[in-house]
């Protein structure tokens, strides 16, 4: 149920909360920048915010319920995932049976009570609470993970400090041991599946002198996680490796792997690189949900013009299509979205990738291993023994993979690739520099995309905005129709 700003003033002046001087003020500050007369008393500090849900909830018909220094029932917390609570500032507190309270800051987000009632099949009681007393509920999603890692790491701690003074001396079969242990087991499956519900990109588990860092990467951003104790390093790489299926004893030379996590919510692979660093072994891991629907060229950014040039080239049975930009700008993501435009049953396609990122039906893949020989050149020479109709080469590195691949656009087969340019006009020096031939490159070259990955606004934001903006619509015909 929305609040108008009439009904705030007229409860304001009712209750003596705030001086008719101060009220006419903010009044006039809301007119003028357009907010609500709400926004305007707390940004100015006429009223405290407390005072102010309190009148809202008795406007509303709702009870006020103060979390700022309530400790949750993590069970009960946890009902609503964090990225959800973030998201909506919305908690819940208390449960009793089939009934569950939760806790909102906007009187008037129904749709959010209704999602959770849906999910959870509970009967939802709202409640309003200020924006400091979610704050604090939100805070407890990350003290829940602290204290999960604080317990397992104090019950085992002595057996831990032994483990980690003779790591790098202990053989294959104690290191996979040591990764069997079950506290160490605990400990990356908490920092696995925590990543998976705040919606990470990316795990940095980085070793220092005294400590492991944490990081999450979540909407292109790193951010601080958790700090480990030093002696369980070796423990949690070892987990890794056995999951990534990585030489245990191997400390001195990069490795990469991968694994995947199943359940009935979610099924992630997780894409695995280890390197050595001056205090250990550094872990990388890139989260690639597998459920994921396919996107399409509009959803990726694509204004309607580069959608009919993009379409009028992947028609073409003959030539080479090129994605560039730098590390991590969606460049594999938009030539898979090419390739299940182009996946129909009537064409045989074969792609040689490094890493495989996401497996796609009825497409021949096959993953680079450059340990057994195995390479981007190697495995384009052996695809084009295999029929091919369309090609997709993971990245073009070398003079031998562009040769390659010039041959096989020129001998009927339509290739996609990508290559490390900053701009589509950067992709034909760098094949000049690869030694193709400048007349090559004219018969071949039928695209270039040149792309950065951007963030986005989010949509539920959008939406609550725009719902923003029709009661405002509201209130203004109101007020001309004299209401």
């Amino acid at each position: 149920m929305p609040i108008f700003d009439s009904q705030l003033k007229a409860f304001l002046l009712d209750k003596k909360l705030i001086s008719e001087s101060d009220l006419a003020t903010a009044e006039t500050e809301a007119k003028k920048t357009k907010q609500s007369l709400a926004d305007i008393l707390l940004a100015k500090q006429l009223i405290p915010e407390e005072e102010l849900r309190k009148l809202e909830a008795y406007i509303v018909g709702l009870p006020f319920v103060n979390l700022e220094r309530e400790t949750i029932n993590p069970a009960v917390l946890n009902i609503i995932p964090e990225p959800i609570a973030k998201k909506n500032n919305i908690i819940s507190y208390k449960t009793n049976g089939k009934e569950l309270e939760v806790a909102i800051v906007n009187p008037d987000d129904i749709r959010i009570l209704e999602f959770v009632k849906k999910k959870t099949g509970l009967k939802i009681l709202p409640r309003l609470a200020t924006t400091k007393g979610i704050a604090n509920a939100l805070s407890q999603y990350q003290k829940s993970l602290e204290t999960e890692f604080g317990e397992i790491i104090k019950k085992e701690s002595d057996a831990m400090s032994i483990i980690s003074d003779t790591a790098n001396e202990e053989a294959p079969e104690d290191l996979k041991k040591m990764a069997e242990d079950l506290p160490v087991i605990k400990i990356v499956d908490t920092l696995l599946r925590h990543a998976i519900l705040q919606n990470a990109s990316d795990i940095h588990v980085e070793p220092a002198e005294k400590e492991i860092n944490v990081r999450y990467r979540i909407d292109g951003i790193l951010r601080n996680t958790m700090v480990l104790p030093k002696q369980i390093a070796a423990g949690v790489v070892a987990r890794i490796k056995v999951m990534a299926n990585l030489k245990l004893d191997e400390h001195r030379l990069p490795q990469d792997g991968r694994f995947k996590v199943e359940t009935p919510e979610y099924k992630i692979s997780f894409r695995v690189s280890i390197l050595p660093v001056f205090d250990g072994e550094k872990i990388v891991m890139r989260l690639l949900p597998e459920s994921s629907k396919g996107y399409t060229l509009e959803t990726l950014g694509f204004n309607a013009q580069g959608v009919e040039k993009l379409h009028r080239n992947i028609r073409k049975t003959t030539g080479i299509i090129l994605a560039t930009g730098p590390t991590g700008s969606g460049k594999t993501t938009t030539l898979y979205t090419l390739l299940d435009m182009l996946n129909k049953p009537g064409v045989n396609i074969s792609t040689v990738e490094d890493p495989i990122e996401y497996r796609m039906p009825r497409i021949n893949q096959t993953q680079v291993r450059p340990e057994i020989g195995l390479s981007f050149a190697n495995g384009l020479r052996s695809l084009l023994r295999q029929d091919p109709d369309i090609i997709m080469v993971g990245e073009i590195r070398d003079n031998e993979t562009a040769n390659l691949a010039i041959n096989a656009a020129l001998t009927g087969h339509l290739v996609l690739s990508t290559l490390h340019t900053n701009s589509a006009g950067g992709a034909i020096p760098r094949l000049l520099d690869m030694n193709v031939e400048p007349f090559l490159i004219a018969s071949t070259l039928n695209a270039v995309i040149a792309q950065r990955l951007v963030r986005t606004l989010c949509k539920e934001k959008i939406s609550r905005t725009l719902k923003d903006f029709e009661i405002e619509t509201v209130k203004k015909i109101s007020i001309l129709n004299g209401f």
